[in-house]
């Protein structure tokens, strides 16, 4: 029902739409400040569907993060409010970065694997390959 309620959110955008569940994402390339004052006018488009719709969109949790070099980060505001720019990002369960390396994903996996040793650690005291393998 959301998908059929929602479905018309990118009519009036020029931008890139990704649309996953309760999730909205919107990108573009960005080479002059024409694109720049496009980016804008397509958030503010987003802005008047979302209140056309009344299905808000929470300004805290919308974020802008910059690729590229020779990036000029400009600013960019949803319904009056200044969006934070990010270097990293965590979405469904993976960290995606500004540099897009994987340094951030890879501690993250790593740190995660320790815990769970340290637990079993803790816990068994039998060590064989029988008991280690299943948990």
């Amino acid at each position: 029902m959301f998908v059929i309620y929602s479905n018309d959110i990118d009519k009036s955008n020029g931008c890139n739409i990704l649309k996953v569940a309760d999730d909205t994402k919107i990108f573009q390339e960005i080479k002059s400040p024409q694109a720049v004052a496009q980016l804008q006018e397509d958030l503010a488009n987003l802005a008047a569907w979302s209140n056309d719709w009344q299905m808000l969109f929470n300004v805290e949790k919308c974020k802008v993060m910059h690729m590229g070099y020779n990036n000029t980060c400009p600013e960019y505001f949803l319904n009056g409010t200044k969006l934070e720019s990010v270097s990293e990002q965590k979405d469904f369960g993976v960290f995606i970065s500004d540099d897009l390396k994987w340094d951030k994903q890879c501690s993250q996996v790593v740190a995660k694997a320790n815990k769970v040793l340290g637990l079993i650690k803790r816990n068994f005291t039998d060590r064989s390959r029988e008991t280690i393998i299943p948990l």
